[in-house]
């Protein structure tokens, strides 16, 4: 791992910052502003959605900006305002009452989006979550690169509604006079509030403190791994396959001639952008139909066996309409239920998302563009983890042949465009 961890301390069972089999969690961000909580909140919330773990983000300054409006100036954050801070810390509560209220429905992670910079404060979270009987796990970003937190400031808040029409070195300046309110009165978590992460300057060094459990394992491990990065991800299937033509699943097939010209165009659209000639990893499955549409590219390749395909089982290099004959239960099976169901000594789409488990922390941690050439299950399944799509919709996305997917993350949303090539 990138991350160099330090101060590491697994609590025992009988510690007060245990994790029950199956409790829900209440990840409280910590932070100055423009350190990347609301990014950070977001990737992890799409994280464990992902896995499967109903997790959702509440944040102070949304539900700020729909009571009272947005283009509050940098006097509302001073804490010598007393208004101003009675109104912060109501807009705090209610954040909270609505977290807690949503984890006695459905939820099972509520995160909660907030500065959380007081000693004070984050004690109050931690009590009133105890008395709810949530886990309470404080997410602490700790960043002080100047160039870091410029480009936070520029990329991030000055798109924000805060600052909608306003000059943008007059937003600057609000924005840095914001930081040093809050900056005025940030107390660091420390070791008697119980179990935290601390990321500082975006994984240079990671300390945990009283970490237990799988969920918050799963947790840091996704956070130390972590970037904040704008490069493009693009997601694209194999050429077309002699399977392909003839309708069979699975199977590991040659291109079929329409596939080879597909490989051809696909390496001359990557030559032809600048921002991708020179600086694009290429990562295939390990079988001949992705190898075969890489080959064009004339550069290294990683192969990665999780990227393979589905595991269609006995019904590899079957036809739909053979298993709709000759296995008619798994062919119904299939049709009610395309994400749970696993085909007879094969794989289903949960088992295709955990083992890709791997493969996303890989994508979240690069800051070079990633070409993904792989399967239709599979780029599904990395698609809707990206696109934030709900998993019971995840068999059944789109995923069409000799077609680009570019995928832009940024901080609120990934931005799509689809490029067709032959």
């Amino acid at each position: 791992m990138r991350a160099c961890y330090c101060c590491a301390t697994m609590s025992a069972a009988t510690s007060s910052a245990s994790y029950k089999r199956g409790r829900k969690i209440v990840l409280v961000m910590v932070g100055l502003p423009a350190r990347g909580k609301s990014y950070t909140a977001r990737h992890l919330a799409r994280y464990l959605s992902w896995l499967g773990y109903p997790t959702k983000v509440f944040n102070t300054g949304e539900i700020r900006r729909s009571q009272l409006g947005a283009r509050q100036t940098h006097e509302f954050f001073d804490p010598a305002n007393i208004e101003g801070l009675r109104y912060r810390r109501d807009l705090a509560q209610q954040t909270l009452d609505a977290l807690i209220s949503w984890l006695h429905e459905d939820g099972r992670v509520g995160i909660y989006d907030a500065t959380n910079g007081t000693r004070t404060r984050r004690t109050e979270v931690r009590e009133r979550c105890a008395r709810e009987g949530f886990a309470v796990q404080f997410v602490e970003l700790d960043t002080e690169d100047p160039a870091v937190i410029d480009r936070n400031v520029r990329d991030t808040k000055l798109n924000s509604p805060d600052y909608a029409g306003m000059e943008e070195g007059q937003a600057v300046r609000d924005f840095r006079r914001r930081i040093e309110h809050y900056r005025s009165t940030y107390e660091k978590v420390a070791d008697d509030e119980g179990s935290f992460v601390r990321i500082v300057d975006r994984g240079r060094k990671v300390v945990l403190h009283e970490i237990d459990g799988y969920l918050p394992g799963r947790i840091v491990f996704f956070l130390s791994n972590l970037q904040i990065s704008n490069r493009p991800i693009l997601l694209t299937r194999h050429g077309e396959s002699m399977d392909n033509v003839a309708g069979r699943i699975g199977g590991d097939s040659d291109l079929s001639p329409r596939g080879r010209e597909y490989a051809r165009a696909l390496a001359a659209y990557v030559d032809s952008r600048d921002d991708l000639r020179d600086s694009v990893d290429v990562w295939t499955s390990t079988l001949r139909r992705t190898l075969q549409t890489a080959a064009p590219l004339n550069r290294e390749i990683s192969q990665w066996r999780y990227l393979d395909e589905i595991d269609a089982g006995s019904c590899d290099g079957m036809t739909y309409e053979e298993i709709r004959r000759k296995l008619p239960e798994e062919y119904e099976a299939r049709r009610k239920d395309k994400l749970r169901y696993k085909y007879p000594r094969g794989e289903s789409y949960q088992d295709v998302i955990q083992r890709l488990d791997r493969v996303i922390v890989e994508l979240e941690r690069y800051r070079s563009p990633v070409l993904v050439i792989g399967h239709q299950a599979v780029l599904r399944t990395l698609y809707s983890y990206f696109m934030d799509i709900p998993l019971q919709r995840c068999p059944h996305v789109e995923m069409p042949l000799h077609t680009i997917i570019e995928l832009q993350p940024h901080a609120y949303a990934c931005v799509e465009r689809q490029i067709q090539l032959t």
